[in-house]
C-alpha cells in the first residue's frame, strides 16, 4: 500500500511539471510568433488624469534619494501630481531624507508612521485613506521610474474596465555580480515574455505591487489591502479578476530596480514572496474557480499563477519520494528513468523564469551574450526551491494557526547605478 501510494505521488509531480512546462512553452511561443496585444502607449491624451504616487519605506535612506529625484524630475505636470511617501518606523535618515523633499515641493505630502501596525499594506491603506485622486501609482523605494512612466501607466485607465496595470521591471544593478545577473535573466523572462504573452492571451497578467497603478475607489469598495497578507499584490490581482475588473500589463513601460546582490538578502527576500503568495493560494482558490465573470481559461491560468510557489516543494517532494522507492527496490525503471528527465527538464521548462523563455526574452531584448549564462540558471533554481519550500511551509503554519506574518524587508545595498 505503501509504495503503492509513493509511486502514484510520483506521477502526480510529472503530471503538475508537465503541466507547467506546456504553459511557459506556450507563453514564449506566443510572445516570439503571434501578433503582440497593443497598449496604450501611444495615445495622445491632452486631458491628462491627477496622479496619486505612493511609495511606502523603511528604513531606505539608501536607495529613497533616487527615486525622489526621478519624481521631481517627471515630465508629468507637477499640479496633476500627489507624490505620498510613507515614513513607515524607520529607525535610519528615511525621515529626515523625506522631510528635506516635502519643504521643497509643495506636491510631495509625506505620512510618519510612528507606532501602530507595520508593513506595506498598512502603509498602502494610510495613504490611501488621504490620497486625493482616483488613480494611485506605487513604487518601491529601490525603483527609479523614467520621465515617462508616470503618463505611460496613467493612460491604462482610459479604458473604463481597468482595474490595475502593471509596467515592466528592469535591474539597474545587474552587473555586480553572478546573482544580479541571474536575477536580471529572471526579470526579462519573467516580464518580457511571461506577462506580456499573458496580457496578449487576455489570461491573468499581474499587478506586481512595484511598478504599477490601480483605481482607488476600487480597492477602497474591497476594503482596501489586506493587512495580513505579505503579497497584497497577488491578492489584489485575484480579487480585481474575481470581481470583473481587467489588469494591463505594459512591457515598454520600463522602471528600473536595486535586485539584492547577496544570497542572503535574496533567500529573505523569496521565502516572503512564497509565503505571501501561497496564503493568496489559500484564501482565494476557491472563490477564483466559483467567480462567474471569468472565462474558463482564465480560472486555469489563475489558479496555475497562485499554485507556482508551491510547485518547489511538491517537486522537491518527488524526489525524495523517488529516492525511498529506490533504495526500497520499488521503482521501475524506465518510470524511474521518465521521473529523473522530469526532474532536470523543470529546470528547462518548469518555473522561475525557465530556459527558453529567458532565453527567447534575451533574444527580443538584444542581449545575446547574456545566453551564456543559461547554464547556471539550474544552480539558481535549487537555491530558490528551497528559498520557496521554506516559504510555503510558512504560508501552511500561518494559515492552520491563524497567525499574522512579520515583514521581513529586503536589505538594500544602496549603491547600485546605470554604470556599474
Amino acid at each position: 500500500m505503501v509504495v503503492t501510494l509513493l509511486q502514484t505521488w510520483t506521477w502526480v509531480v510529472v503530471a503538475i511539471m508537465v503541466v507547467y512546462a506546456f504553459r511557459h512553452w506556450r507563453f514564449t511561443w506566443n510572445r516570439i510568433s503571434a501578433r503582440q496585444r497593443p497598449y496604450y502607449q501611444d495615445l495622445l491624451d491632452s486631458e491628462l488624469p491627477p496622479v496619486s504616487i505612493i511609495v511606502p519605506m523603511h528604513n531606505e535612506a539608501a536607495v529613497a534619494k533616487k527615486l525622489l529625484d526621478s519624481l521631481v524630475d517627471s515630465n508629468y505636470p507637477r499640479e496633476l501630481l500627489d507624490v505620498i511617501p510613507v515614513d513607515d518606523q524607520s529607525g535610519d535618515a528615511t525621515p529626515a531624507l523625506v522631510y528635506e523633499y516635502a519643504q521643497q515641493y509643495s506636491f510631495i505630502q509625506p505620512i510618519y508612521n510612528l507606532q501602530g501596525e507595520r508593513g506595506k499594506a498598512a502603509a498602502l491603506n494610510r495613504a490611501l485613506s488621504l490620497a486625493k485622486n482616483e488613480i494611485v501609482l506605487v513604487f518601491d523605494a529601490d525603483y527609479t521610474p523614467g520621465r515617462d512612466l508616470v503618463r505611460e501607466l496613467a493612460m491604462a485607465f482610459i479604458d473604463p474596465e481597468v482595474g490595475a496595470v502593471m509596467g515592466r521591471v528592469v535591474p539597474r544593478n545587474n552587473a555586480v555580480n553572478l546573482l544580479t545577473r541571474l536575477l536580471s535573466l529572471e526579470r526579462s523572462g519573467g516580464y518580457q515574455v511571461d506577462q506580456q504573452a499573458r496580457y496578449n492571451l487576455d489570461l491573468f497578467p499581474q499587478y506586481g505591487g512595484t511598478v504599477g497603478g490601480f483605481r482607488r475607489s476600487v480597492v477602497m469598495e474591497m476594503g482596501g489591502f489586506d493587512a495580513l497578507t505579505l503579497a497584497e499584490d497577488t491578492d489584489l490581482t485575484v480579487r480585481l479578476f474575481i470581481n470583473g475588473w481587467r489588469v494591463l500589463y505594459a512591457n515598454r513601460a520600463e522602471c528600473y530596480e536595486e535586485v539584492p546582490e547577496n544570497w542572503n538578502a535574496r533567500f529573505t527576500q523569496l521565502r516572503r514572496w512564497a509565503r505571501g503568495h501561497n496564503r493568496a493560494f489559500f484564501v482565494h482558490i476557491v472563490p477564483l474557480m466559483l467567480s462567474k465573470k471569468l472565462s474558463l481559461v482564465q480560472k486555469i491560468d489563475g489558479a496555475l499563477l497562485l499554485f507556482i510557489y508551491t510547485v518547489p516543494p511538491i517537486l522537491l517532494s518527488g524526489i525524495v519520494v523517488n529516492a525511498l522507492l529506490f533504495y526500497m527496490g520499488a521503482i521501475p525503471v524506465i518510470p524511474g528513468i521518465i521521473f529523473a528527465f522530469f526532474v532536470v527538464a523543470y529546470n528547462a521548462f518548469g518555473n522561475f523564469a525557465p530556459v527558453f523563455e529567458v532565453g527567447a526574452a534575451e533574444l527580443l531584448d538584444g542581449a545575446r551574450e547574456r545566453l551564456l549564462l543559461l547554464p547556471y540558471l539550474f544552480y539558481l533554481f535549487l537555491f530558490n526551491s528551497w528559498a520557496v519550500t521554506t516559504g510555503a511551509i510558512d504560508a501552511l503554519g500561518d494559515f492552520i494557526k491563524t497567525r499574522r506574518a512579520n515583514w521581513d524587508k529586503t536589505k538594500r545595498a544602496g549603491a547600485a547605478d546605470a554604470a556599474r
